[in-house]
């Protein structure tokens, strides 16, 4: 026998799986309880215009799941899409309670908690709230605001340096920090870079098979924020492995530093589905949307190492004073190979 509680952290569970291939749609679990509470169907949502999370679940389960209990990250939804609403097909299944951990931001899509209680079906909300949050934090935080979650993640050494003087610097971490990089590129929808990071060091940005080094399946957007245009048309970044932006100031006009407007960046990017942006170069870029207050997150990769000369991981963030720090909320401190990874949101001063 599972507790409700229990399944919902194996619910939560599954919608990690989702990561990176739903968007614009969020990740979502489920796990199917029968009536005398043992697992007779599970579920998640895989990508984008297939079946939601419950309709998997249900389709497993049969009969079994007749008077028994759907354990759901997120709030069923009540309206058709690409899918019917999930709302019609438990109720039809004859589940008899609706156990949810979040509801859906989503004027659309909510009001399924409601639908279900008029349907006469039990609902209980809020069961592990805060960990099915942090699982679609990337999501809920898009909808909320309109713009896609932005983390800004970068590789440097003890002393801050992302190169040498010399302007070297492959490799700053270590083989293990590379590989997580790709696990971590695989959860978002989209990559950003500047034009620098592209001159400088032609990067490819794409997601490699964490076995054999081939391409993985599929590939975030490639966007590289290029005022001028000057990405030239042998960069990697314009190959076949995966699908590139370049967005220029033509294009999307120009924010209070005369380059491109990062708040319409963003804005047009949402529009594109993306949900979750991975912020990976350089220092003038990552200055620039902390400066806009425009990032959520931070990942940092910190190597062992010092160099005491070179390029500084972070440029022009507009602190002009120590009062003006950008404080950080430490998350997360894990060892990866020889390097350390912290995991940071940023803390948001009183007025």
């Amino acid at each position: 026998m599972v507790t409700e509680d229990e399944a919902m952290g194996r619910a939560i569970a599954l919608a990690a799986r989702g990561l990176g291939t739903t968007s614009p749609n969020p990740v979502v679990g489920c796990l199917l309880l029968s009536a005398d509470g043992e697992v007779v169907g599970e579920g998640f949502h895989a990508y984008a215009g297939g079946p939601h999370a419950e309709i998997v679940a249900l389709a497993q389960a049969g009969e079994r799941a007749r008077g028994g209990t759907a354990v759901v990250t997120l709030e069923p939804c009540n309206h058709t899409g690409r899918t019917g609403p999930c709302v019609k097909a438990l109720v039809g299944a004859g589940i008899r309670r609706v156990v949810i951990a979040v509801d859906d931001p989503n004027p659309a899509a909510a009001g399924g908690a409601a639908a279900l209680r008029e349907a006469g079906v039990e609902v209980a909300l809020g069961v592990r709230r805060a960990e099915a949050e942090a699982g679609n934090v990337a999501w809920l935080t898009a909808v909320r605001r309109g713009r896609p979650y932005v983390t800004w993640k970068f590789a440097a050494t003890l002393d801050g340096r992302s190169a040498a003087a010399d302007g070297t610097s492959q490799w700053i971490t270590s083989g293990p920090a590379r590989t997580d990089v790709h696990t971590l590129r695989s959860t978002v929808d989209a990559i950003v870079v500047g034009v620098g990071t592209v001159l400088a060091d032609d990067p490819q940005l794409t997601v490699r098979d964490l076995r054999d080094g081939s391409l993985a399946i599929t590939q975030p957007l490639r966007v590289v924020v290029d005022s001028a245009g000057r990405t030239p048309a042998t960069a990697r970044v314009r190959d076949a492995s995966a699908p590139t932006w370049i967005a220029t100031a033509a294009e999307l006009g120009t924010g209070p530093d005369g380059r491109v407007d990062l708040s319409a960046l963003l804005s047009t990017l949402y529009a594109r589905g993306v949900r979750a942006v991975l912020l990976e170069g350089g220092p003038t870029l990552a200055g620039a949307f902390l400066s806009a207050g425009l990032v959520d997150r931070v990942i940092g990769y910190v190597a062992p190492k010092l160099l005491g000369a070179g390029l500084s991981a972070l440029v022009d963030a507009g602190v002009a004073t120590i009062a003006e720090a950008i404080d950080l909320e430490l998350t997360e401190v894990v060892q990866v190979g020889s390097d350390l990874r912290f995991t940071a949101t940023l803390r948001h001063k009183e007025a």
